[in-house]
This record gives C-alpha cells, sequence and structure tokens, in this order.
C-alpha cells in the first residue's frame, strides 16, 4: 500500500469519525434533550440544552426570509463544500492543513446535510464560565473549528520552513 494510499486512507477516516459522531451525537441530543430542561456538568462549566438553528454561525441569518435562508446555506454552502474537496483533493498532502480541510469540509457537510434535509441544524452544546460563554454548537462546529486552527498551524509552519526569498538573500549577503 503506498504513503499517498494511506494518507488519502486518514483523510477518509476523519471524515468518517467526524461526520459520525456529529450525526450520534445530534440524534442522542434530539432523543434525550429537545423538550427537557437544560443540563449542566462540571459546576456549570458545560451546559447542555437543545436548540434548533436555522441560521448559520451563532444563528446569523436566522430572521431571513426561507428563499434567502436557503440561498445562502444551502446552496451557496453546498457550492462551496464542493470546491473546497476539490482544492483538499489537487493540493494533495500537505500535512496539517490537509487534515485542517478535512476537518472543516466534514464538519461543514454534516450541517449542511442537516439543513437540506431539515432546514435547520440541532446544536446542544454551550461551554463557558459565569458570564463568559460560548453559543450554542455541536459536534460539526467543533470540528469546523478545529480545522480552521489546524489549517492556520498548518501555513505558519509551512511559513516558518520556507528558504527566504532571493531578494533578503542577497541583502544578507551584502
Amino acid at each position: 500500500m503506498s504513503i499517498r494510499f494511506r494518507r488519502w486512507i486518514i483523510v477518509a477516516a476523519l471524515f468518517a469519525a467526524t461526520i459520525g459522531c456529529d450525526r450520534v451525537t445530534k440524534l442522542v441530543a434530539t432523543e434525550h434533550l429537545a423538550g427537557a430542561a437544560p443540563r449542566s456538568y462540571l459546576a456549570d462549566m458545560v451546559r447542555l440544552a437543545y436548540a434548533e438553528n436555522r441560521g448559520g454561525f451563532l444563528s446569523l441569518g436566522e430572521n431571513l426570509p426561507a428563499p434567502a435562508r436557503t440561498a445562502v446555506f444551502t446552496v451557496a454552502t453546498g457550492i462551496a463544500l464542493l470546491l473546497l474537496a476539490l482544492l483538499l483533493w489537487r493540493a494533495g498532502w500537505q500535512s496539517w492543513r490537509t487534515a485542517g480541510l478535512a476537518l472543516f469540509i466534514a464538519g461543514g457537510l454534516s450541517n449542511w446535510f442537516d439543513r437540506l434535509v431539515d432546514g435547520r441544524v440541532v446544536d446542544f452544546l454551550n461551554v463557558g464560565i459565569g458570564w463568559l460563554r460560548t453559543g450554542v454548537f455541536n459536534v460539526a462546529d467543533m470540528a469546523v473549528m478545529f480545522g480552521v486552527l489546524l489549517f492556520a498551524l498548518g501555513r505558519a509552519r509551512k511559513a516558518d520552513t520556507m528558504p527566504p526569498p532571493a531578494a533578503e538573500l542577497d541583502r544578507e549577503d551584502a
């Protein structure tokens, strides 16, 4: 088995694990949290409460008319995810950047599927301390955010290991 093939197996495993975990946790949240009182754990650092999000990140755009929400959150997002998947495939293996992009796409794809089928996304997690809290989110959202972080770290590592441009080399020699 070639190294290239093994690397793409890792990407496929990231997709499967992310989407699978997100689907299962949303199903459990729907079955056990919908209509129930919010639950609090770890001295209220973690809250579980069922929420339906018809908008985007932090419910942005939730009050848009239904056709506009569909255009933005289903059609445009679907096109963007397809373009990102093509970028992932064409860019080849770039370690952390590839893993980050795979997580971003997998999380986005799982939420996109919810919007396509139900017109909404199930959110259920909220973390924080006291008044400092996140918005309500889900596992797919965590994958998207972690993917962005890995991609950014991969870009930073690449920038650190790149040789300086030729113009800088000329100035150092002078």
